[in-house]
């Protein structure tokens, strides 16, 4: 048979645009297909489009998670889903995606009557990221075992905001400017955020009022990066990273960007 193939949009700025309208403003209740709504008993079948849903799912409790976009894929919306993982689809007992990822209406439709499509918002920004552990994990009927990593995730989130804001240069709040979707890094650090950009392209005007607040970090996101950003500012840029690994583990993003932000602080 014929591989059927996804076409998916290369175009960055259509991508980001759907995010902005879709992705940040998901309605926490946005779930379709299955029992709306319902607790579960016994540990339900999760596919998840990215490693980013994943560590959500994981979070929450499930353990029986299959990825569909590799985490070596740096740009997940590029991704071209094959027949296979369409077919792992149908098969779920739930299904989570992002709805700025262009072959989410694909994901739809290939889920079996039985998968509940649950609309995930990937926001590594503590409070967010806890309320939709907690969602899902009603979902699951998983809440005990979310309960038990929110323990520990907000003990070390609290960790690492202390032992950056210990390493402020000289004991005041550096000044940033980030990349909309790494807003998440600028407030584990404390840093005082004095403009944003993207994620459409920056243009020249935008440039100079950046330039122009002198900032001490530009903080990028390394999976929507266009290059240094403010190059002749004397500003520090700072990659970071938004996706997990494929241990699905949510801490090392927060460990790996307070270590990226520790590093720029001491050299500014």
């Amino acid at each position: 048979m014929a591989r059927t193939r996804v076409r998916i949009p290369a175009v960055l700025a259509l991508s980001a645009a759907l995010f902005l309208t879709a992705g940040c403003g998901n309605d926490p209740s946005s779930a379709s297909g299955g029992d709306k709504g319902q607790p579960r008993t016994g540990k339900p079948s999760v596919v998840v489009t990215t490693t980013w849903e994943g560590a959500l799912a994981k979070a929450a409790g499930a353990e029986d998670i299959k990825v569909i976009v590799p985490q070596s894929v740096h740009h997940a919306p590029d991704y071209d889903p094959r027949p296979s993982d369409l077919a792992a689809v149908a098969k779920a007992d739930f299904v989570l995606y992002a709805p700025f990822e262009p072959y989410a209406a694909k994901i739809k439709e290939a889920a079996g009557s039985g998968a509940q499509l649950v609309e995930v918002e990937l926001d590594n920004d503590p409070d967010k990221l806890s309320a939709e552990v907690g969602r899902l994990a009603g979902l699951f009927g998983t809440a005990d075992a979310a309960a038990q990593w929110k323990t520990g995730f907000d003990a070390e989130y609290t960790k690492l905001n202390k032992e950056l804001q210990a390493g402020w240069p000289g004991g005041r709040s550096p000044s940033v400017v980030t990349q909309v979707f790494t807003a998440w890094s600028a407030k584990l650090a404390g840093a005082t955020t004095v403009g944003t950009y993207g994620p459409e392209a920056v243009t020249p005007a935008q440039l100079a009022e950046l330039a122009a607040k002198k900032p001490a970090l530009v903080l990028d996101n390394a999976h929507m990066s266009t290059g240094a950003v403010l190059p002749d500012s004397g500003a520090k840029q700072v990659k970071i990273v938004n996706y997990p690994g494929d241990d699905l583990d949510l801490l090392p993003v927060y460990r790996n960007a307070a270590a990226e932000l520790k590093k720029a602080m001491g050299s500014s």
